[in-house]
């Protein structure tokens, strides 16, 4: 299998043409059920499995889980602050360098744990949100670009999907 499938399963991230209406409420839908994919994914794995790579010089599935409690935390906050102020400038960081510190080395049930509570904090967040609302941006500095909230769910949506992909291509891969 060639690198670029093994890094993007299902594809890299494509913005639609025209951000509908329909396909955000998918996105939220999705987005809500994650949490239970995940759990159903990862959690009861053997402590072995969980070092296991989707891919050579990939994370393992223990990164993963981390990595999305990670990366969702901040997509929540990035919500929140670009509901409450004028096109926010938000903070990006560095995913490789968060997947390299102890905490992700830890056992995976507290970001389970943490993804389940910030999901359901954000479908509230989302399923409230006004038409107006969703036009909503915030910049982001390594992209040069203003991403509106929209765009942003579907985005989510997107990376949980992705990962999930990884983690059933690592749990394939024989020791």
């Amino acid at each position: 299998m060639n690198l670029e499938v093994l890094k993007y399963p299902i594809g890299r991230f494509q913005v639609p043409e025209t951000v509908a209406t329909d396909l955000v409420k998918q996105a939220i839908q999705r987005i809500e059920h994650f949490p239970k994919e995940l759990q159903m994914a990862a959690s009861h794995l053997p402590e072995d499995m969980l070092d296991r790579k989707y891919r050579p010089a990939g994370w393992t599935i223990r990164q993963l889980v981390h990595h999305l409690a990670d990366s969702h935390m901040n997509a929540f906050i990035r919500f929140k602050l670009a509901l409450t102020e004028e096109n926010p400038v938000i903070k990006p960081y560095k995913e490789n360098l968060w997947a390299d510190l102890a905490d992700s080395k830890l056992g995976i049930e507290r970001s389970v744990q943490i993804v389940a509570g910030i999901h359901e904090k954000w479908v509230c967040l989302m399923q409230n949100m006004s038409q107006e609302q969703w036009k909503r941006s915030f910049f982001h500095p390594e992209q040069s670009k203003f991403i509106p909230l929209n765009v942003s769910a579907l985005l989510y949506e997107w990376h949980g999907k992705h990962h999930l992909a990884h983690i059933n291509q690592a749990k394939k891969i024989e020791d």
